[in-house]
């Protein structure tokens, strides 16, 4: 059951305040608080009231009849908000769970990565809307013609960029909150140690997320990326899975395409991480229904 009072810990990142407008607008009452706002959730979330006065963590905001609280990417476990309301006996979620909850009837499609996440969410959300599909979302990166980070409505289908951010109280990544149907690794690149103590700490993410596609599930991985090739290469029961590469591509005179056999189709976008979104998007949205022809079809318009 949805709780019907809760406070957003990290409400300051869009995805975060996207999903407590949401929220609101489902009649629970909502409060917040956060370090910093981006642009867009200062934006989102002024004319709704939840906008806090002043930044920064306060124990205080968590009421005895606060029934949850959730946290947003990057919040740690010693967060003080965080240990009040353990200290209360009032749980918290990761907003990820949160978002699978509202979610768990759709086929969940998760895109994990460092480089090429957010592209490929992009493409793919693009091409379902272009042919009328009805889908929903959660976007980390801001699409400029999305005019928010979190849709939920009746669409049977849901496209996620998943980030690898850790949950406080497992420090397991986000994106396996979800709990996808199918899944696609764009790369696997560790660059910093603030979340994951070591490489292979942050490497057994990936390969956890590839471990839990259910029976019947698809896990595309990008073949070019040898630690997401190693990964999903990897023998797993009644789980397909689908190598993608670099779209064969080509420019002239400033002006770039992608080949469909002898066909040269125009793009807007252009660089490696697209070429190789194209491609993953393309054996993706096969498995929706939308065949390459028509997926060709798309591509020019989309843009980011």
């Amino acid at each position: 059951m949805l709780p019907r009072i809760i406070h957003f810990t990290g409400i300051g990142k869009p995805v975060c305040s996207s999903l407590a407008t949401y929220l609101l607008s489902k009649g629970c009452r909502v409060t917040g608080s956060d370090e910093s706002f981006t642009d867009f959730s200062a934006k989102q979330l002024q004319p709704t009231g939840i906008l806090p006065e002043q930044t920064g963590w306060f124990k205080e905001k968590i009421q005895p009849h606060t029934e949850a609280v959730v946290t947003g990417p990057g919040v740690h476990a010693h967060n003080p908000e965080v240990q009040q309301a353990r200290a209360s006996g009032i749980p918290v979620y990761y907003y990820t769970q949160l978002v699978f909850d509202l979610a768990r009837d759709k086929q969940r499609i998760v895109i994990a990565g460092n480089r090429g996440r957010a592209s490929l969410t992009a493409l793919l959300i693009h091409v379902l809307r272009h042919f009328g599909r009805p889908v929903d979302y959660v976007v980390e990166t801001s699409i400029p013609w999305l005019s928010t980070h979190l849709s939920l409505s009746d669409a049977p289908v849901m496209i996620i960029e998943g980030l690898d951010t850790p949950e406080p109280q497992t420090g397991r990544a986000g994106f396996l909150q979800y709990q996808h149907h199918i899944a696609a690794i764009t790369n696997i690149n560790w660059e910093s140690p603030a979340y994951y103590a070591s490489e292979n700490e942050y490497v057994a993410q990936f390969d956890a997320l590839a471990d839990s596609t259910p029976k019947a599930g698809i896990l595309f991985y990008n073949e070019n990326d040898t630690l997401a090739s190693v990964i999903g290469a990897k023998q797993r029961n009644d789980v397909t899975s689908v190598p993608f590469k670099i779209h064969p591509h080509t420019s002239e005179s400033g002006k770039h395409y992608v080949l469909n056999n002898h066909t040269r189709v125009p793009v807007q976008v252009f660089g490696t991480q697209n070429f190789e979104s194209i491609s993953a998007a393309k054996e993706i949205l096969k498995r929706l229904g939308i065949p390459s022809e028509k997926f060709y079809e798309a591509l020019p318009h989309f843009n980011l």
